[in-house]
């Protein structure tokens, strides 16, 4: 696959033999993003499990302590309680039979969807346009909760919240910010999701968990981090 000038530039100042440590990595990858766009940063890891094998899955939840650069719009099916702690926590859209209704006419402007475990038996019905684009609300995901926990599960949503899922080819992608961010920023965005995903890590997985980690901005060239260090970050 051939590239454009612009990126062949980028490509020269990424050593290809060399593993970077987590801020090393978010700096260059900043300097090297060189679209005339707010670029995403991107992380792609490839893992050691098997795909393939049901117990040894990786999927969770990352909560990027400064978000996607981006307002996610939360959406609460709920009623009562419930409701009204969501939208004292600042869910944008709230309500039970009507918006169900509405999502089922087709309308998804929207990011995340919660729902307490009493509205998911009307939801059903949602599957065709919510599990198309991964907005299902699911226990495993963090988003159906009880009305106790609703103001914390709105309030985790607007963060930054990031869902991460094993692809068929053993390879999880994820964004961890803009490349306006601060080096900082990202690289601490970046520790936070690596940590989660390391915490999910199946009881049946052996070896090497994390075999190659790679940071690149959407246009830009992939940069390898260290995978033996990048869950220890430690803030300076």
């Amino acid at each position: 696959m051939s590239h454009g000038k612009k990126y062949e530039e980028a490509r020269k100042k990424v050593d290809a033999s060399k593993e970077y440590s987590i801020p090393e990595a978010a700096a260059l990858a900043k300097s090297v993003a060189f679209a005339n766009f707010d670029e995403t940063m991107e992380l792609h890891l490839t893992m050691g499990v098997d795909p393939k094998k049901a117990d040894q899955q990786v999927r969770g939840i990352a909560l990027l302590p400064h978000g996607l650069g981006k307002k996610v719009r939360v959406l609460v099916f709920a009623q009562g309680d419930a409701a009204e702690n969501a939208q004292k926590a600042g869910a944008d859209f709230v309500g039970s039979d009507d918006l169900v209704k509405k999502v089922q006419d087709g309308w998804t402007d929207f990011e995340v969807a919660i729902a307490t475990p009493d509205m998911m038996s009307k939801l059903g019905r949602l599957g065709p346009v919510l599990g198309r684009k991964g907005l299902m609300p699911n226990p495993k995901s963090g988003t159906v909760v009880q009305a106790g926990d609703m103001a914390n599960a709105v309030r985790d949503a607007r963060k930054g919240r990031v869902e991460f899922r094993l692809d068929k080819s053993a390879i999880i992608h994820a964004p961890v910010g803009k490349k306006s961010f601060e080096a900082a920023q990202l690289a601490e965005n970046i520790d936070s999701l690596m940590n989660a995903i390391v915490r999910s890590k199946p009881s049946s997985s052996k070896g090497s968990f994390i075999i190659n980690a790679t940071l690149k901005s959407t246009m830009g060239p992939g940069i390898t981090l260290e995978t033996r260090t990048a869950t220890n970050l430690k803030s300076e």
